[in-house]
């Protein structure tokens, strides 16, 4: 097994550095490392060094950039109980933010962070001796991490072309919304970043909302509960990066497997077993259990119907102690499950990872402890839903022209938002193609 293939990852703008705090907390317990960066269990064999940069002492620092136009959200990681485990250079942070606005953050502000931004992230890289990709999380909603975001992407492509780009997308609910001017953003972020991005995960704080409320019992969930939850299954996808398993997985191969055609690279995140702390001493799931709920909708972490599209591909990533005899019997029966429908030219459609570090819950966090986990990545056509719903909002707004002088008046011109509600059109008809 190749190890040592290193990622780094930037969490840009508000909700990417919140993701950054739960993710971070969750990385450093499964590898035992301190909250000031002190790697304190030698007896965990397994290698930290794709997110971690360790020296002899034992001091371990995450490969990381967290950027944010203005200091309030950074400077909480800065006072908080990791404040130690980040690199001072790994923090950047502006002084005047993003006004929910793609333009102030993709042009004018935008441009004032994006060198030093660069300079950081080529530092790291060449701590690295064989760079795999870039993971970015951020909302495509708001100002920062739709605006800076994307430029950040599209930089990566033009300085580190060969390294794979995945992201972590907080996309606008359907029916919650912080932000009025979210649908602009959106179609805006996401024509930009369509043909900088390798593979797209989407999610949406309305879907987690749901999650934490009807599976894991917590009535008014803060970020830091639905983040919390994103870094669990963010924690499954990148495990196999991590430690050894009985078949691993790495960046380039979820690619491979979940992305048919290069603009059809936005799968759907599920998460299994959702139960509530308060029931771990009672049930512990089996993994059929564990493989039929990941076709639930109500697992899932974005808000659209699977049964209602057909699925491209499915990448399931288990983690604990599994046999692959019980993965085929399950999806055999999975299989013969007619409300599942796959598109009738890819017949087998199932990538399998195992991987046998289990679970680890935050203590005193929701979800409850479990000796196996499951995390489903599935390409399916039932996402076009989501996007359609965001383009008929956007469609919306500009046909009266709504808020419309604010973009203008940040350096965008009318060409560019027509371009991109084309653009995303387009995507939603290739769905739509894809289905037929």
């Amino acid at each position: 097994m190749a190890k040592n293939r290193e990622i780094i990852q930037l969490h840009v703008g508000q909700a990417g550095v919140q993701m950054a705090s739960a993710c971070w907390e969750l990385y450093c317990l499964e590898h035992g490392i301190y909250p000031d960066g002190l790697f304190c269990d030698c007896s965990i064999n397994e290698d930290c060094s794709a997110f971690f940069s360790c020296d002899r002492s034992g001091q371990c620092v995450p490969r990381v950039l967290l950027v944010d136009l203005e200091p309030s959200v950074v400077d909480e990681i800065r006072i908080g109980t990791y404040r130690d485990l980040f690199h001072p250079n790994s923090l950047l942070t502006g002084c005047e933010d993003a006004a929910s606005n793609f333009g102030r953050g993709h042009y004018r502000l935008g441009q004032t962070m994006i060198e030093p931004a660069m300079d950081r992230l080529r530092k790291l890289c060449e701590h690295c001796s064989s760079l795999q990709g870039f993971m970015m999380f951020h909302s495509v909603g708001g100002g920062t991490g739709a605006g800076l975001g994307t430029l950040l992407l599209e930089r990566l492509g033009e300085d580190f072309g060969k390294a794979s780009r995945m992201e972590f997308d907080i996309f606008p609910s359907p029916k919650i919304s912080p932000v009025i001017v979210e649908p602009y953003n959106a179609i805006l972020a996401s024509h930009v970043a369509m043909e900088h991005s390798d593979c797209t995960f989407v999610l949406d704080n309305e879907a987690l909302y749901d999650v934490c409320d009807r599976s894991l019992s917590v009535r008014e969930p803060t970020y830091t509960n639905l983040n919390r939850l994103v870094a669990q299954a963010v924690s499954c996808v990148t495990a196999s990066l991590r430690f050894s398993g009985a078949i691993n997985v790495d960046l380039l191969e979820f690619q491979t497997n979940l992305v048919p055609f290069p603009r059809i690279h936005y799968p759907l995140v599920t998460y299994a077993p959702l139960a509530p702390g308060s029931t771990a001493r009672h049930e512990q799931p089996t993994t059929a259990q564990l493989t039929y709920e990941c076709f639930e909708p109500g697992n899932q972490l974005v808000k659209c119907d699977p049964r209602a599209g057909r699925y491209m591909s499915c990448c399931l990533l288990y983690r604990g102690n599994i046999a692959p005899i019980e993965i085929n019997r399950a999806l055999l029966e999975m299989r013969s499950n007619r409300s599942i429908q796959f598109v009738d030219w890819c017949p087998t459609g199932f990538k399998i990872g195992i991987n046998f570090q289990p679970p680890i819950a935050v203590p005193g966090a929701d979800l409850a402890r479990s000796d196996l986990a499951c995390c489903m990545l599935a390409n399916n056509t039932a996402i076009r839903t989501a996007w359609t719903r965001v383009a008929d909002k956007f469609q919306r707004m500009y046909d009266r022209k709504a808020f419309f002088y604010h973009y203008l008046s940040e350096g965008l011109e009318e060409q560019d938002l027509t371009e991109a509600i084309e653009n995303i059109r387009t995507l939603i008809k290739d769905y739509e193609e894809i289905e037929k």
